[in-house]
């Protein structure tokens, strides 16, 4: 908890004024940080918590185990809301950090995420989901989901789907955390042969040809995800926005929309933020350099001249 305290006071230091969680290491962690942080008890972005992130008990291992069941699932959503709780992230799929072709499997059948999507909707909670597989994508859209994290393998079918929905519906690569497994955690024991064998640079060459598409086709993806792993350390943020310029083919500008204006839409708070307009509240970072220009000097703290966060400064000259 302590820990989850100091990161939320590093995000707000790399000028975040806002977080949508996507699971917590505990279940009530993040019930209690957004209440600190709205009380001002603690400095902190306005927060949209979460739970632990929720999987069958044996996803990793082998499709088809480890099932809950629609009426366990349902219950666990109605006992999170009951809590407090804003969103909960689920594993739709597996991974293929977990094993060989994981990121190809379903974790949940179409009858327990039609219940997820049923429950949520009846307790008012958000739902995001780890969605590699073609197949969770499609049951994610399909029952309502609002975040959906990855989506490395979506197919044309998925895609027309995700499109269909993108006034509903928002998508996060966390492309940040497979380029760091793959060029800097060498030190941490993720040789370039181990992060091959993860499907790491597989994972990052999907996304190069499907993240472009997705913006062509106007569906909302967002930079962030994943922040946290001791090589990719809360704080470090920023550089999701390199990703989406180099990697995606963002502008600059264009990577500051997705994390400003799209960020606030994701949200979902009753408040309105994300933009600078009247009526608006007053979340206002100003900036040592022309981040339209290039957008790595955001990655520096010490260009981070002011951060306001609702009409109150955080950091001044």
């Amino acid at each position: 908890m302590l820990v989850t305290a100091r990161n939320a006071r590093i995000t707000l230091d790399a000028g975040y004024t806002s977080a949508f969680s996507a699971g917590s290491l505990g279940l009530r962690f993040e019930i209690a940080l957004r209440e600190e942080i709205n009380g001002g008890w603690i400095p902190g972005p306005r927060l949209r918590s979460s739970c632990l992130e929720r999987a069958p008990a044996s996803y990793a291992i082998a499709e088809g185990e480890g099932r809950r069941g629609p009426a366990l699932l349902r219950e666990y959503i109605r006992d999170m809301a009951g809590q407090g709780i804003d969103a909960i992230k689920f594993q739709l799929s597996s991974d293929d950090a977990f094993k060989p072709s994981g990121s190809q499997y379903v974790t949940y059948t179409d009858e327990e995420v039609a219940a997820i999507g049923a429950q949520a909707r009846e307790s008012n909670v958000m739902l995001a989901c780890h969605s590699q597989a073609s197949g969770a994508i499609k049951l994610a859209v399909k029952h309502g989901f609002r975040a959906l994290y990855h989506c490395s393998l979506a197919d044309e079918e998925a895609l027309d789907m995700l499109e269909a929905k993108k006034d509903e519906l928002f998508v996060s690569p966390a492309v940040g955390l497979l380029w760091a497994r793959g060029y800097e955690a060498d030190d941490f024991g993720i040789t370039r042969e181990v992060a091959e064998k993860m499907g790491v640079f597989a994972a990052i060459e999907r996304m190069q040809r499907i993240m472009p598409e997705m913006k062509k086709r106007g569906i909302r993806v967002l930079p962030g995800g994943d922040y946290g792993f001791p090589y990719l350390p809360i704080g470090t943020n920023a550089r999701d926005l390199e990703h989406f310029v180099k990697l995606f083919g963002y502008t600059p500008t264009e990577a500051l929309v997705a994390a400003t204006k799209l960020g606030g839409e994701l949200m979902g708070q009753d408040e309105r933020i994300g933009i600078l307009e009247p009526g608006y509240l007053a979340d206002v970072l100003v900036v040592k350099g022309d981040p339209t220009q290039d957008v790595r000097i955001l990655q520096d703290h010490a260009n981070l001249a002011v951060i306001m966060k609702d009409g109150a400064f955080y950091k001044r000259p």
